[in-house]
């Protein structure tokens, strides 16, 4: 099992930033033995932090390790800062560029992950849980499945509520510069819905989705009304809440049927 932590430089970002990754490239022939996922190809995962997070969120908080060893998969875990993983207009700040397209292309050079597309997933939890679904729908040629945690599905109550929306984290400075302007939100590469409906008028194929939500989070609303959306639009996903609140120890309790379920 090798873990790697290093900086490199990043176009997208204007600066050098830092990932974290791990690589079950050295199991042993026994280890290997019987366990049909080494009957294939290694994937790779790439897993997106919360709000104030970095890097090193679910190498710390998770077992993700030992999943990456049981089912055959790289993770790349990058530094998305407060970002929302979403681009932004100054000069380093295209987050969305840098997770989708840069950091894939990176990644595949240097270790040499496979390219196709059922072999490449994103996942995160929060503001990485919205950031996987964003950028999962936008590089859905790239990415076969997305996994998100009690996702921060905030963009509904921004759109409806306009330039009286407020969050007790975010001031408006921070909103403004992160979302841009509230009336421009419903049809953006920032709202989910919207990035569907693109893929549907472009006869695309939508990534498969495994949406879980703890059922005391703040967050439950958001994540309920989003899976009445895709429901709605006969829009295929695996939902799954149960007592949990926005913390490791509900998202540790998701982990490995989440990751089973995109393995498979």
């Amino acid at each position: 099992m090798a873990y790697l932590r290093m900086d490199f430089l990043s176009e997208a970002l204007q600066k050098i930033t830092t990932m974290s990754i791990v690589i079950p490239n050295d199991v042993s022939a026994e280890e290997k033995e019987g366990n049909a996922y080494y009957e294939r190809g290694m994937k790779t995962l790439y897993l997106l932090h919360g709000f104030t997070g970095n890097d090193t969120d679910w190498i710390c908080g998770t077992n993700i390790h030992t999943l990456c060893k049981k089912y055959n998969f790289a993770v790349v875990c990058p530094c998305g800062d407060n970002s929302f993983y979403l681009d932004r207009e100054m000069t380093g700040g295209k987050y969305s560029t840098f997770i989708g397209k840069e950091l894939v292309e990176y990644t595949r050079k240097v270790f040499g992950f496979s390219d196709r597309r059922e072999d490449t997933f994103i996942g995160g939890f929060s503001m990485g849980g919205y950031g996987s679904i964003v950028n999962g729908m936008k590089y859905y040629k790239t990415f076969g499945k997305i996994m998100a945690f009690s996702s921060a599905l905030h963009l509904d109550e921004m759109v409806d509520k306009g330039g009286d929306y407020t969050h007790e984290l975010f001031n408006e400075a921070y909103l403004k510069e992160i979302f841009g302007k509230p009336g421009q939100l419903r049809e953006s590469d920032r709202n989910p819905k919207y990035l569907i409906g693109q893929i549907k008028k472009a006869g695309g194929e939508i990534p498969d989705l495994y949406l879980a939500c703890g059922t005391e989070d703040s967050l439950i609303d958001e994540n309920r009304s989003f899976r009445a959306y895709l429901e709605e639009n006969q829009i295929p996903v695996l939902y799954h809440e149960q007592p949990g609140e926005h913390d490791w120890d509900y998202w540790n309790k998701e982990l490995q049927p989440a990751v089973r379920w995109l393995m498979e």
